[in-house]
């Protein structure tokens, strides 16, 4: 399995493809990795050094693989955090030339715009998540709050909920996935995870894991791809909510700020408690 992924990088910690790329590696994909931005750290650490990298740049390395034929072999896309509007553009140019040179290729699209009720990113970088990017994806994994912003409609119930990802559908994706969700029908302590595709919708419910994860929405959109290649959407939206439920498990027991994603690689392969997923009607 190929995957080309293309978001940011940290030197220390875990986000974008310091999240995704090691977890994809370690079950077994071959991973084409291209950082929109080389940062020392997660801004939200208190300071960091780097840069976003132009869209140029990002364009050539993608050129790159495109001029030796590798495109041709490369099963998805995957994108997150852009950095710049720019890139986006970038991002919708490599996943055209990936399905111009293999018409089955994937492309899920993580759309990271913000979390916890705000923004973060840079401004026009949701747009072009919602207005160029979506509309190009087989895949989209958003948060609750990405969810309800790129549909405009809220998303507090299950009714809510499935309103709201049929609406995402009609953009583009065929297969959605929201993360993070806590809606009426949720018990307390716990988290919901929905994924839809062709009139399905299944449900996995994880115990809620108290502590703020920076990289978690990275990682579980590279699993779920991952799983979705190999066995399609119930059983990828069980085994990647179980192995991020181990990873944030051991995460939050240790008291770290960053995730513990090598200490805890084996919830990748086999995770230490499995959370099935359930159909509703």
């Amino acid at each position: 399995m190929n995957i080309l992924s293309v978001q940011s990088w940290v030197a220390y910690g875990h986000v974008g493809n310091a999240a995704a790329v090691f977890p994809l590696q370690r079950l077994g994909a071959e991973v084409w990795a291209v950082n929109t931005v080389q940062f020392s750290n997660h801004p939200g650490r208190g300071g960091y050094r780097g840069q976003a990298f132009a869209a140029d740049h990002i364009a050539e390395c993608v050129a790159g693989i495109a001029e030796r034929g590798w495109l041709a072999k490369c099963d998805a896309v995957l994108s997150g955090f852009l950095g710049t509007a720019a890139v986006g553009l970038v991002v919708a140019e490599a996943v055209q030339r990936t399905k111009a040179a293999n018409p089955a290729a994937l492309y899920c699209c993580d759309p990271v715009i913000g979390d916890g009720g705000q923004i973060y990113v840079k401004d026009g970088i949701p747009e072009i998540q919602r207005d160029r990017l979506l509309p190009l994806a087989d895949i989209a994994t958003p948060n609750a709050f990405e969810l309800a912003w790129l549909t405009d409609q809220p998303v507090d119930s299950l009714a809510e909920a499935r309103r709201a990802i049929a609406t995402l559908h009609a953009r583009g994706p065929r297969c959605v996935l929201a993360t993070s969700l806590s809606l009426a029908e949720t018990p307390a302590g716990w988290f919901d995870l929905l994924v839809s595709e062709g009139g399905h919708l299944w449900r996995c419910r994880t115990p809620r894991i108290e502590g703020h994860f920076d990289g978690a929405g990275d990682t579980i959109a590279a699993l779920f791809l991952f799983h979705y290649l190999r066995a399609g959407p119930a059983i990828a939206l069980a085994t990647a909510a179980s192995s991020m439920h181990g990873l944030l498990q051991q995460t939050a027991a240790a008291g770290s700020l960053e995730l513990l994603s090598i200490a805890a690689q084996d919830e990748f392969v086999r995770p230490s408690q499995f959370f099935p997923a359930e159909e509703i009607p």
